[in-house]
């Protein structure tokens, strides 16, 4: 008929399936309620849902049967990255100095990332083969039944942040995280206190033997 316009079917474009990095961030932001910050790489904001105890390797190492069997731990190079209740970076200097190691706070190497900070977001656990070469000098497991040590830890040459421990979607990551509030408590929490005692004493450590391995110099 002499001026009828044909009909018009939309066909939807098919989609596109999601850069590895969008997965990522949507893994994060939708499976485990963590806020992420815009831009690559992609990082995880610390301070809302947890504060991160960035450490050495060996001395997070020594301090991982402090944690709870659910507490996420991730590593980087040879730095660990130990997470426990948002405002415990806040906490820290204090309960250092009350753990009688505030003298030697900035000589330890133990840094503390909360309100304000980030830290770099590891590939989602399970998404592809992460490379796990042994670490030397890891030990056997002591202390804690049931939390063995790693049998190898990614090195510096990785480079990028891997899961040791990840988080599990579906879960209060809260309610696994070392606090203040574990002290003298009932609950299932692991305690802060003796996870930065722990650490402080780790880092102390490493650095005494780092210092006693560097050579002499004469004039």
């Amino acid at each position: 008929m002499v001026g009828t316009v044909p009909p018009v079917t939309t066909v939807p474009s098919p989609r596109r399936p999601l850069d590895p990095d969008d997965r990522r961030r949507y893994w994060y932001e939708n499976e485990l309620g963590w806020r992420t910050v815009p831009g690559e790489p992609l990082r995880l904001v610390t301070g809302l849902r947890f504060d991160v105890l960035d450490v050495p390797v060996e001395a997070g190492v020594a301090a991982l049967w402090r944690l709870g069997p659910d507490s996420p731990v991730a590593v980087r190079g040879d730095r660990m990255r130990l997470l426990v209740a948002a405002g415990s970076a806040e906490e820290l200097p204090g309960l250092l100095d009350w753990l009688e190691w505030g003298a030697l706070a900035p000589a330890l190497d133990l840094v503390a990332l909360g309100e304000g900070g980030h830290m770099e977001a590891p590939p989602v656990p399970g998404a592809g083969p992460v490379k796990v070469p042994p670490l030397s000098g890891a030990g056997p497991a002591k202390g804690h039944p049931g939390q063995p040590l790693p049998a190898g830890l990614p090195g510096p040459a990785q480079g990028a942040a891997v899961w040791l421990r990840p988080p599990e979607p579906g879960c209060e990551v809260e309610a696994s995280l070392p606090t203040l509030s574990a002290v003298g408590g009932v609950g299932g929490a692991p305690d802060l206190v003796r996870l930065v005692d722990t650490v402080a004493t780790q880092c102390h450590r490493v650095r005494l033997r780092r210092s006693c391995a560097q050579p002499f110099a004469f004039s």
